[in-house]
């Protein structure tokens, strides 16, 4: 506890009183036992307290005995004795005149004159208009929270919609290539949908990669694999969150890669396994999506990139990152590499390019 603040007998009493008399804030010097001695004019305003009479009387009988509360007794009471400070305590005023008042309490015990009387210095703010901007401040980001979240299972609702229709369109359509190219556009709706199904449980603006990657491949393969004991989808995922932009351009990585390795990796009805992996250390990160298949053909490299292929680099470049293909024995192994020294030499190329 600081130590008392001295205030020596004579003269220096009397601007004492005249100063705590005059203070434009609300201030009550009391005794030992809790009378006052003196009080700014600004404490009787703001609170209606009639001052005739006042002084010499228990602080906690001012006004119609509001000021009597047993925890504000305690406490100024514990001060008296050097206990205990009293710094920025709020506590609830109920007055006849003003109603319910939020105030902020101080607290100073004084070494007063030769330092045989002991006084305490009491100042308070109302700070009642500021914790209600506060709360309706609180209240309005839990509104917008809770509406966020309603649209968000509303756009999800809407794609899984559209998606659908699009599907139906699929299994009605009779060219082949149509058929494709609409089971793909589903696949792509959906993963949008499945990032807003994630986001629509996130508190912090944030995805979570492992449930959101779980549920595109859900959607994916319920849109493209026939017999799931035949081909399977697996995610391996740490578990990283990511903020939501970033999260789109993964989940339409993810469903491209996927899509590709059911289309071209498992030909006369192949057996196998479609693995979806993220793992990221600090800054630097990989996804990869990886099959046992029949492996990359042996004209790859000349053939011209398809709109998946093309979608996948795009996405790769605006997440400064860069695609890897590997081929193994079997499968194929398609990685987006995020790598914080890459993305460094890539701006000072780029730098000196300008």
């Amino acid at each position: 506890m600081a130590a008392p603040t001295p205030i020596h007998s004579g003269g220096s009493i009397d601007l004492a009183l005249a100063v705590v008399g005059s203070s434009t804030a609300p201030l009550v010097l009391l005794d030992g036992d809790l009378n006052v001695i003196a009080a700014s004019a600004s404490f009787f305003t703001a609170f209606q307290i009639d001052p005739t009479g006042a002084i010499g009387e228990s602080f906690l009988g001012l006004g119609d005995g509001e000021w009597n509360l047993p925890r504000l007794r305690s406490l100024l009471t514990a001060t008296l004795s050097g206990a205990a400070d009293v710094e920025a305590y709020e506590m609830e005023l109920k007055s006849r005149h003003l109603g319910k008042r939020c105030l902020m309490l101080n607290a100073h015990l004084l070494a007063w004159g030769d330092g045989s009387e002991v006084r305490m210095l009491l100042g308070m703010s109302d700070v009642t208009e500021a914790r209600a901007s506060e709360k309706l401040k609180d209240d309005l980001l839990r509104e917008k929270a809770i509406l966020l979240q309603e649209v968000q299972h509303r756009v999800a609702n809407s794609l899984q919609i559209i998606a659908s229709v699009i599907l139906q369109s699929a299994r009605k359509s009779q060219s082949d290539e149509t058929r494709t190219s609409l089971t793909d556009a589903h696949s792509r709706v959906m993963s949008v949908a499945a990032l807003q199904q994630q986001l629509a449980v996130s508190h912090l603006g944030e995805v979570e990669l492992k449930p959101y990657f779980d549920q595109l491949c859900i959607s994916v393969g319920a849109s493209m694999i026939r017999d799931h004991d035949q081909l399977s989808l697996r995610v391996d995922c740490d578990d990283t969150s990511v903020d939501a932009d970033v999260s789109v351009s993964l989940g339409l990585i993810v469903t491209e890669l996927v899509i590709n390795s059911l289309k071209h990796a498992f030909p006369g009805g192949r057996s196998g396994v479609i693995t979806v992996g993220y793992r990221a250390h600090g800054p630097n990160w990989t996804l990869s999506v990886a099959d046992n298949g029949v492996g990359m053909p042996k004209d790859a490299e000349s053939s011209t990139p398809g709109l998946g292929t093309s979608i996948v680099e795009a996405l790769a470049k605006q997440l400064n990152a860069h695609v890897q293909v590997v081929g193994g024995h079997p499968g194929t192994t398609v990685s987006i590499v995020h790598s914080q020294i890459s993305a460094v030499e890539d701006e000072a190329m780029h730098g000196r390019a300008v």
